[in-house]
């Protein structure tokens, strides 16, 4: 039988056990991306809020470190992994899970895993499927489009985590009365210590906490740097983040190629961010793409100048001269321009800093982004409909 026949059979409006909470199971890559880290944080909200019974489940990618994985196991949280290798081999073990688990919501995060977690969702029978984008631009072929917009006319709610990735998502298709956008958050409570941290008294330095891939700039940051040491300005650099060995080759490479070996530092999976960025002056993304960078928004709330690409996702998080700066895309010197700015005018940079922190604690709060959703699956289980 194929995967769209199956699907065709799940009823719509199976009835729950009586005497238990709702179940919600959250299907997402196990790379440890953005969108692994909000699936997480989901599930852990789930759990202290009591409405929900969640699952995690993780596609095995590659890269997916089983310490990582672990380490979500002995802190309690109910963690499940699939393998990778094979879509197929992926979507029926996803099914397998369902029938165990019997969810009453399955939310498909990110590309291509929102694809193959609602098939699965579809197979199974689970009543509710939401769709969660975590990026404004993903590699959809006209094969995987026809299949988002097919799963689209089969899905209850279809989230894109900023509303770029919302106006992303319609502009490919998406039906608009089922298509919402809910801001991505992150966990206030680690940077409540920033005020500890006065930021002229920090280290003059820039933190780019990501993963290296390619939807990542570093290699424009890197020659901003070059183009920084011919001012006489040479700022310590901290590169923060794992990610695919090729693209760490690469940038190791031209750091090394551009002389900047004393500058700048790959430190890998660092294990306290948020202690690296209270340290430091500013907080950096350089990047092509986004959804709603997460570690933008830490280092905003670290008390950091934040200094990104105008992108999606971005832009809607730093709103240029007044919580922070935006720059032009893959452009060394307009990043120059701008990290020039915060070394040598520490006033202004103070100024954006005070700014943005105080937007991390109103705007994209965990909570709030926790809240959102948690409305929207309540919805789902008594309306049926976005």
């Amino acid at each position: 039988m194929s995967l769209s026949n199956a699907a065709s059979t799940r009823d719509s409006s199976p009835v729950r056990a009586a005497g238990r909470k709702p179940r919600v199971l959250h299907f997402v890559t196990g790379g440890f991306s953005g969108a692994t880290q909000v699936a997480v944080d989901l599930v852990r909200g789930h759990r202290a809020s009591g409405q929900f019974e969640p699952l995690l489940v993780l596609r095995r990618k590659r890269q997916t470190d089983p310490a990582r994985v672990d380490a979500l196991v002995q802190e309690g949280l109910p963690v499940e992994v699939v393998p990778g290798w094979a879509h197929l081999v992926t979507v029926m073990q996803l099914v397998h899970i369902c029938r165990r688990f019997r969810p009453d919501i399955l939310v498909a995060h990110g590309f291509s895993e929102h694809l193959w977690g609602r098939y699965a969702g579809l197979i199974a029978q689970v009543p509710h499927l939401v769709h969660v984008e975590h990026n404004s631009r993903e590699r959809y072929t006209w094969s995987r489009t026809r299949q988002m917009l097919w799963l689209a006319e089969r899905t209850d709610a279809i989230v894109g985590c900023s509303e770029g990735v919302r106006q992303a998502l319609l502009a490919r298709g998406t039906p608009p009365g089922k298509t919402i956008a809910i801001s991505n958050g992150i966990r206030t409570a680690p940077f409540d210590s920033a005020i500890d941290h006065p930021w002229r008294e920090r280290i003059p330095g820039i933190v780019m906490a990501a993963r290296f891939a390619r939807q990542k700039d570093h290699t424009t940051l890197l020659k901003a740097i070059a183009l920084l040491r011919e001012r006489g300005l040479r700022p310590p650099v901290k590169l923060a983040g794992g990610g695919k060995a090729s693209a760490q080759d690469h940038a190791r490479q031209l750091s090394a190629q551009l002389g900047l070996g004393d500058q700048v530092e790959f430190l890998g999976h660092h294990k306290d961010v948020p202690g690296l960025l209270m340290a430091h002056r500013i907080c950096l993304l350089s990047t092509h793409y986004e959804g709603m960078p997460l570690s933008l928004i830490e280092g905003m709330a670290a008390g950091c100048t934040a200094i990104g690409t105008r992108a999606p996702g971005v832009q809607e998080v730093i709103d240029d001269e007044r919580n922070g700066l935006l720059v032009a895309h893959a452009d060394p010197q307009s990043l120059a321009d701008a990290l020039a700015r915060v070394l040598t005018q520490p006033a202004e940079g103070e100024r954006l800093a005070t700014a943005g922190r105080s937007d991390a604690y109103t705007r994209y709060t965990l909570e709030r982004m926790i809240g959102n959703y948690e409305a929207l699956f309540g919805h789902l289980l008594t309306a049926g409909t976005p």
